[in-house]
C-alpha cells in the first residue's frame, strides 16, 4: 500500500508547481463549482484554480475585443429577415464564437468590415 501511495505522490508532485507573488501584483483567479449533485439546504463548494498574473482594470473587468467574422447568416421571422455574423473573440476559441446582429457590429466594430 505504501509503495502504491509513493507512486501516486510522485504523479501528483510532476503536475504541481510553486507559485510565487509579489505584494501589489494582480492576480485573475478562476472560481467555478465543483462537480457532483448539491443538494438543497448545503452551500456550494467553490474549487480556486489560479489563471496567472494580470493587471485589470481597478473595479476588475475588462474589455473583450472581436478578432474576425467566421460567418455570416439569416434568420427569417414572419415579416422580416435579420442578418446575423459569427463574431470570433480575442483570447478565445473558435467554440466561444458568438451571434451578433450584423448592424450592432457595423456600428460597434467597423473594422471587422474594412478588411472583407
Amino acid at each position: 500500500m505504501k509503495t502504491a501511495q509513493r507512486r501516486q505522490q510522485s504523479y501528483a508532485d510532476k503536475q504541481r508547481r510553486e507559485l510565487e507573488f509579489v505584494v501589489g501584483e494582480h492576480l485573475f483567479v478562476k472560481i467555478s463549482p465543483m462537480k457532483g449533485v448539491i443538494r438543497f439546504g448545503k452551500k456550494r463548494k467553490l474549487s480556486l484554480r489560479n489563471i496567472g498574473p494580470f493587471e485589470l482594470n481597478l473595479n476588475m473587468s475588462y474589455e473583450e475585443m472581436p478578432m474576425q467574422i467566421l460567418d455570416r447568416q439569416e434568420r427569417r421571422l414572419r415579416n422580416k429577415v435579420i442578418h446575423m455574423v459569427n463574431v470570433k473573440w480575442i483570447n478565445h476559441s473558435k467554440k466561444e464564437a458568438t451571434w451578433e446582429t450584423e448592424s450592432d457590429k457595423r456600428s460597434r466594430d467597423p473594422q471587422l468590415y474594412d478588411e472583407s
